[in-house]
């Protein structure tokens, strides 16, 4: 089946852009996990122990709200993580009931072992992109999550 781009003169439907990013997570997805799983880490895991190293120590809240998952499974995944030493939990030292999460040397060597390979994933998706290109992609679509997320995401 060949697929065609929407004729934007027809202001009636819709682009097909949903559908396309909703084909591309399901496809992405699959192959994140198969270069994830080697390394024994899940995609939520890499993606939760990556938004550690980018943000440093959140609280269980802020990394549930950053991994798109509930509270209850960021918990669950922060427990996972705890036990094989991927991750520690302290007393964030302003607010004694808030339990801060940090990523530890292993979780840091875990990302090591995965980056290269989601990295790989990440330009087969465009590989006749240029670096440029690729930027202006990452802008629109950060661009895009900001104007569709809800309050404080």
């Amino acid at each position: 089946m060949v697929e065609h781009a929407p004729n934007p003169s027809d202001d009636t439907k819709p682009l097909g852009l949903a559908y396309l990013v909703g084909r591309l997570d399901h496809v992405l997805g699959k192959r994140l996990r198969d270069c994830c799983a080697p390394a024994g880490v899940t995609v939520p895991q890499y993606t939760a122990l990556s938004v550690f190293r980018a943000q440093g120590a959140l609280s269980n809240a802020q990394l549930a709200t950053r991994t798109m998952v509930s509270p209850q499974s960021a918990n669950e995944m922060v427990k996972q993580m705890e036990g094989k030493g991927w991750i520690e939990r302290s007393p964030d030292p302003s607010h004694g009931r808030i339990i801060q999460i940090q990523l530890t040397q292993a979780g840091h060597a875990i990302l090591g072992q995965c980056d290269g390979k989601v990295r790989e994933v990440e330009l087969r998706m465009f590989p006749d992109m240029t670096p440029e290109e690729r930027t202006q992609l990452y802008v629109s679509l950060r661009s895009a999550v900001r104007a569709l997320s809800l309050e404080g995401i």
